[in-house]
């Protein structure tokens, strides 16, 4: 019984700490979040997203500070923002949740930076549904870590979507099987003022003053990345 209270109390800090999050944590911060990231990883020295996978990337999915105290009682869960390139530019932001899955380590209360990049064409129309899951609708692996990734082809091949996590300052890839990947209606909501689908925002180019920290760093390091 006492272990039962003491289970119940703690579950209930943690429910507070997801409340709380979500309160402080609105749209346009989360993609200042994103963006200082990003940025964190791709400065690492000898560490961070090699150039030749960057590059390749279609679409980059960034989640700050995600799971805190998930894994403590096996809830995954976490809100980010995404971008795909299109013919004119990084698109607007899509905002989506991931829960659920196999992330290939146990790590408790404490938060984990998770990052995606889409690979190619069909790992993006999955994106644009609005709602997939990785390891059934789109193949995920770990993704390869370094400055530079040209020795290793088997990354081009393996998956539509390679994944990251971050926890501790330690970078590596991740393996992410399960999750399930769909819009986060309540941030659309905030940050457009209506709902849209991911096949609207990451189609269009209009470069809303919101996610400009987000986007302006994706460019950086994408333009970086393919020299």
């Amino acid at each position: 019984m006492k272990k039962l209270l003491v289970f119940v109390t703690v579950l209930g800090l943690a429910g507070l700490s997801f409340a709380g999050d979500d309160n402080d944590n609105k749209a346009a911060d989360r993609m200042k979040d994103a963006a200082v990231v990003l940025e964190e990883i791709q400065t690492a020295p000898d560490t961070g997203i090699p150039d030749e996978v960057m590059g390749s990337a279609e679409c980059v999915a960034v989640v700050p500070s995600m799971l805190k105290a998930g894994f403590v009682f096996g809830a995954r869960y976490g809100r980010g923002v995404a971008s795909c390139r299109t013919a004119k530019g990084w698109s607007d932001p899509a905002f989506f949740t991931v829960q659920g899955g196999s992330f290939g380590l146990q790590i408790g209360g404490q938060a984990v930076d998770l990052v995606m990049l889409i690979m190619n064409q069909r790992g993006m129309q999955n994106l644009l549904n609005s709602k997939f899951k990785l390891g059934a609708d789109a193949s995920v692996a770990a993704g390869p870590v370094g400055r530079h990734a040209a020795a290793d082809t088997d990354w081009k091949m393996r998956a539509q979507v390679l994944s990251y996590s971050r926890a501790r300052g330690v970078f590596a890839g991740l393996e992410l099987n399960g999750a399930v990947v769909k819009i986060d209606r309540e941030s659309t909501l905030e940050f457009y003022g209506h709902m849209q689908p991911f096949s609207t925002s990451l189609t269009t180019v209009s470069s809303p003053a919101g996610a400009l920290p987000f986007l302006n760093d994706l460019a950086k390091w994408a333009k970086i990345a393919s020299k």
